[in-house]
């Protein structure tokens, strides 16, 4: 059972969430939160696998949230997704940075809300929606400062390969086609990328291959 948590200020969005994924037989809804500090208690107290977090709400933002979910240790397990309007919202880059899981907007369909919650709920980083590729394309200027590819010293050579592929939003299968290797080989080098930058997830592979400049704005093929 997939356990879900739901941060929103707007109550008619919780309650269309609720409804969507309530109707699944393997989602559970264990609380909802209209703010910042409510979804940080929330989170505390029921330990959700994934939590949908709203950025604009009162009493601490979805940002400020997500910082102190990912922050506490006891709470590894849970999984961040950001849910914004299609108009970039200014923090959501910083969201990432902060941990959150991936993004999805709130006119998602149905069948594609649904699998992200277990694509998330699974430990996969939600890139493969089109939307998500471009959202990390828009806010590169923001991921990065100035490129510092020091930290990919510790990776080799085919691992720098793999690793510009997964800041593309290439999935693994995706990756082992365009290099020749198997999915399952494509990865195991994700895994091993993931350990070496001491990654949280795929999520934050993607920040590293912009903040590295090893995927520039832009450059999707």
């Amino acid at each position: 059972m997939i356990r879900v948590a739901i941060a929103d200020d707007q109550q008619l969005i919780r309650a269309g969430f609720r409804s969507l994924l309530e109707a699944e037989p393997d989602i559970e809804i264990v609380g909802e939160a209209g703010s910042g500090s409510e979804a940080v208690s929330l989170a505390v107290a029921t330990r959700p696998d994934v939590m949908l977090m709203d950025i604009r709400m009162p009493d601490g933002d979805g940002l400020w949230a997500t910082e102190q979910i990912v922050g506490n240790p006891d709470l590894g397990q849970t999984h961040i997704v950001i849910v914004t309007t299609f108009e970039l919202d200014e923090y959501v880059g910083r969201a990432i940075r902060a941990g959150a899981s991936g993004f999805l907007v709130k006119d998602t369909e149905p069948d594609e809300f649904i699998r992200a919650v277990h694509v998330v709920a699974a430990g996969d980083a939600l890139l493969s929606p089109t939307v998500t590729r471009r959202l990390l394309e828009r806010l590169s200027s923001e991921l990065r400062e100035t490129p510092d590819a020091s930290q990919l010293s510790v990776i080799t050579d085919r691992e720098r390969e793999v690793l510009a592929l997964v800041g593309q939003g290439l999935t693994n299968e995706e990756i082992g086609k365009q290099l020749f290797l198997s999915p399952l080989t494509a990865k195991t080098h994700v895994s091993r990328i993931m350990a070496k930058l001491a990654a949280r997830d795929r999520v934050q592979l993607v920040v590293i291959a912009y903040e590295t400049g090893l995927v520039s704005p832009g450059r999707t093929e």
